[in-house]
């Protein structure tokens, strides 16, 4: 198991609204392992924890009403929700939902950055978020699908400091590109990446975050989600990242799944 604990503005925390929680879990238990605490918090709205390992790992709640269902989403690291939400806004994105404490767990807040994407951020209180990376069933990395690519590039070193590392060719024309893909680090270490996806996305689909869980065989897990009545929008596919797959799960929820390259 790989410690982690999520530097100030790396990713933090990352949950599930689902129309039906209960098959969500009986879905991502036989997928990735996770269990949920129980009961669910009825103060909370019926929001539950899931675990792996007997640590929290990401969050499911009950669809609301009137929002967008079977979303995952992404959380960042702040110690400040107040400064944060103003650097939201000075650079040019907006406040959803401004600060709102959760018992003592911590702060929510979420905003949409200058491209469009919904971004939450967590400030921690008795609730950490995550702590492992890498191993089978916890996140292998994070990326937000941009459709302006260049505002990403600004707003996430504004608000949160990462950096922003262009990826370059290294002289192949085949190979992404710095107008393409940027790792964002957070300190030494980059633990999510930005991804110009004009490209990639039809012009309906908007600028979001998407989440990768690490896997020992993404084709062994590709084909428990067609047994278990997800969609496969990516099969397992080889890059110099890993071996990366995509799909729903059975109500909807699109989740990516990955496996680090041969010799890592």
């Amino acid at each position: 198991m790989t410690e982690y604990a999520a530097p100030v503005g790396a990713p933090i925390w990352f949950d599930l609204m689902s129309s039906e929680p209960a098959r969500a879990v009986d879905f991502y238990g036989s997928i990735f392992g996770w269990e949920v605490e129980a009961p669910p918090q009825q103060e909370f709205g019926g929001y539950q924890n899931f675990t792996h390992n007997g640590r929290r790992i990401a969050g499911l709640g009950p669809a609301m009403d009137g929002g967008v269902p079977n979303v995952w989403s992404v959380y960042l690291r702040t110690d400040d929700s107040a400064a944060t939400q103003a650097a939201v806004e000075k650079a040019g994105g907006s406040v959803m939902v401004p600060p709102m404490p959760v018992g003592d767990m911590g702060t929510m807040s979420v905003a949409t950055d200058s491209a469009g994407a919904v971004i939450g951020f967590w400030e921690k209180g008795s609730h950490v978020g995550f702590t492992e990376w890498g191993v089978h069933g916890a996140p292998y990395w994070f990326e937000s699908q941009s459709k302006e690519y260049a505002k990403s590039l600004e707003f996430y070193p504004a608000v949160v400091g990462a950096r922003a590392d262009p990826v370059g060719t290294g002289g192949d024309p085949d190979a992404i590109g710095p107008d393409e893909y940027a790792q964002l680090f957070f300190g030494e270490t980059a633990y999510a990446g930005i991804m110009n996806s004009v490209k990639v996305f039809p012009p309906e689909v908007p600028s979001f975050w998407q989440v990768y869980i690490t896997v020992d065989d993404v084709a062994a897990t590709i084909k428990q989600v067609e047994s278990l009545g997800g969609t496969i929008l990516m099969p397992g596919e080889d890059t110099p990242f890993g071996t990366l797959g995509a799909f729903q799960d059975p109500l909807g929820a699109q989740i990516c799944v990955a496996h680090p390259p041969a010799g890592m």
